[in-house]
């Protein structure tokens, strides 16, 4: 993804937009090509070279920020590594202690020598390894030893896509609108949104359509750019559902804010996920080995169903099921906030549901602000689900 310096936007009125390159742009193909090439042909050359590569390439045009960056995104493709038979730190410690047995070592060439043989020996490598291996630990030094290469016509579509996901890192808010469709459409946009871990509300209901509501980054005051990094990387898994469109409010403090507005029928935004993301939550995983080893009644799965709270849904992530046809559903929060939490508990209220556990994880947590007033079917956890927990909690519902 694109730094927030390399962001490139306009705005019209209250209207904004990200400042995408043609994708038939034939100057701009152009660019992306050589850029690739200069890539692919610097596998085992250092940062430093390939960085003066670039630097002769790119020189001063005027479409410097552009050409930066398609080369951030380039990177981010890339895999460096220290190359040295041992250590630099090691390498130097030894260089140094060995230095004071020939003091003074300036001016004194065969001190030198002798001091690299040494170390050379101690370190088990050959003497010229020294000296090139001093200061191979510092990035300019590190070498390029793979590079994912790609067409140039998916470099700009990437450009195109990085742009608007810099627009999310400002995002106060991103509302949602998802039209009727198949169950399967609905649990795709859900799990997008829950793969991500984002704050979120839910009106409607299957039959009318849902508006989802999502928490921007700029709203919270802790985690907001762990949390914006996710905005942005949920962008391309939306793009894979259907049947939606979306307006983004995005922050600005000069000329007040504005909005991104975005529909799933678009063709000039492409995502470069194969699928849909799996929601893989550690705490998940880990809760469904320790129930293993408590050997409940109650039978713990995987939830497949949107409950629908009248006004609202409910997405949850497990459902715990018992012999006597009893279900209590439970939901693992991504980040939460001790506001947004207590939003969710009234919409269980306000609807009467009651058969549900809900699980905060603190590491999640996006505000400071106290958590008052917790119900017995909220747990509020540091590292893991105890599963025992669970079960009992699931007994008193």
């Amino acid at each position: 993804m694109l730094t927030g310096d390399l962001a490139l936007s306009w705005r019209r009125g209250d209207r904004i937009n990200p400042r995408y390159i043609k994708p038939e742009d034939t100057n701009y193909l152009q660019t992306a090509s050589g850029l690739i090439s200069i890539f692919e042909q610097s596998e085992n050359s250092t940062r430093f070279e390939l960085n003066s590569e670039l630097s002769e390439y790119v020189g001063d045009g005027t479409d410097y920020k552009i050409m930066r960056g398609l080369i951030k995104l380039l990177l981010d493709r890339c895999e460096f590594e220290t190359s040295s038979p041992a250590e630099p730190g090691e390498i130097r410690h030894a260089l140094f202690f060995a230095a004071k047995n020939f003091h003074p070592v300036i001016n004194n060439e065969n001190a030198k020598t002798e001091i690299i043989k040494q170390v050379a020996q101690e370190l088990n490598c050959k003497t010229d390894e020294v000296l090139e291996s001093l200061y191979a630990d510092l990035p300019d030094n590190q070498k390029l030893i793979s590079f994912e290469t790609l067409a140039p016509r998916e470099l700009i579509d990437r450009y195109n896509l990085a742009q608007a996901q810099a627009l999310l890192y400002r995002c106060l808010e991103i509302r949602l609108w998802v039209e009727p469709q198949s169950a399967s459409g609905y649990r795709e946009i859900f799990g997008a949104i829950k793969s991500f871990r984002l704050i979120h509300s839910i009106k409607g209901n299957a039959v009318n359509g849902y508006q989802i509501t999502l928490t921007g980054p700029v709203s919270m005051f802790h985690r907001s750019q762990k949390y914006g990094v996710q905005m942005a990387v949920f962008l391309p898994a939306l793009l894979n559902t259907k049947g939606w469109r979306m307006s983004a409010e995005i922050h600005s403090k000069e000329k007040g804010n504005a909005f991104y507005e975005l529909e799933s029928r678009q063709t000039l935004l492409s995502s470069h996920y194969e699928n849909a993301p799996e929601y893989e939550n550690p705490v998940i995983q880990k809760l469904f080995a320790g129930w293993k080893k408590i050997k409940s009644e109650w039978i713990l799965e995987l939830n497949r169903e949107i409950v629908d709270l009248g006004q609202t849904a409910f997405v949850p992530d497990l459902v715990l099921r018992h012999p006597n046809k009893n279900k209590v559903f439970l939901d693992v929060l991504g980040f939460w906030t001790p506001d947004s939490l207590k939003k969710r508990l009234k919409e269980f209220e306000s609807s009467g549901f009651q058969n549900f556990i809900i699980a905060a994880w603190e590491e999640l947590r996006g505000s400071r602000d106290d958590v008052v007033n917790i119900p017995d079917n909220v747990i509020v956890f540091k590292r893991n689900l105890d599963a025992a927990m669970i079960e009992l909690t699931a007994d008193k519902l």
